[in-house]
């Protein structure tokens, strides 16, 4: 990928927080306000510099169209290290605000993908480990089997297999040692679908 100027840098920081943050890009104003720009057109020239070079693309006649690229060719993409989540009880997750390397072929959409570190070994029989880091899809409807991030009652998250069964919602461990979770699907929201592991040595 070619160099970036430092402000080349801060205003391809400045979007990355911002879709990290709220799930959608951040127009050309709100790009100027976080940098203390006042002129548009040189938030906009600073954009097309990140497009000409393929950090960015953008459709021009859009608001709110600019979109992460992966590196070509590099193999990797940065998405961001949302933080901590339990493969045992369930526990608050632990924002953080790194990004992590992650391969290109798990990430259909770097806007929608994130990464957590796993604690725990509820999940060890799908060799998910204490310390491994799972790559997540945000989804809000997974199929049966699937392994989710689940948030219950808004306050606690977990990783485990998502099993609805009628008004219950069972979330499968994949450790016989550890019961699983029952609990009424109302009281569960998913928030992604584990697309990806990666393990660092």
């Amino acid at each position: 990928m070619p160099a970036l100027t430092r402000r080349q840098r801060e205003v391809l920081d400045v979007i990355r927080d911002f879709i990290d943050r709220k799930n959608y890009s951040p127009s050309l104003g709100e790009i100027g306000v976080a940098l203390g720009l006042s002129s548009v057109a040189t938030v906009h020239k600073h954009v097309s510099h990140l497009v000409q070079k393929g950090y960015v693309r953008r459709s021009w006649n859009q608001n709110r169209s600019i979109e992460l690229v992966a590196p070509e060719g590099a193999g990797v993409a940065r998405v961001p290290l949302a933080g901590t989540i339990a493969a045992g009880s369930p526990l608050d997750a632990v924002p953080t605000s790194e990004t992590i390397s992650v391969p290109v072929e798990l990430v259909r959409d770097a806007r929608s993908t994130y990464v957590l570190r796993v604690q725990g070994e509820s999940m060890i029989d799908e060799q998910i480990r204490d310390g491994d880091f799972v790559v997540v899809e945000r989804r809000e409807v997974a199929a049966a089997g699937d392994t989710v991030v689940a948030l219950i009652d808004e306050s606690e998250a977990t990783l485990k297999r998502y099993y609805p069964e009628g008004p219950t919602v069972r979330l499968q461990p994949a450790n016989e040692s550890i019961d699983p979770i029952l609990v009424a699907s109302e009281r569960l929201r998913i928030q992604g679908v584990v697309v990806g592991v990666i393990r660092k040595y």
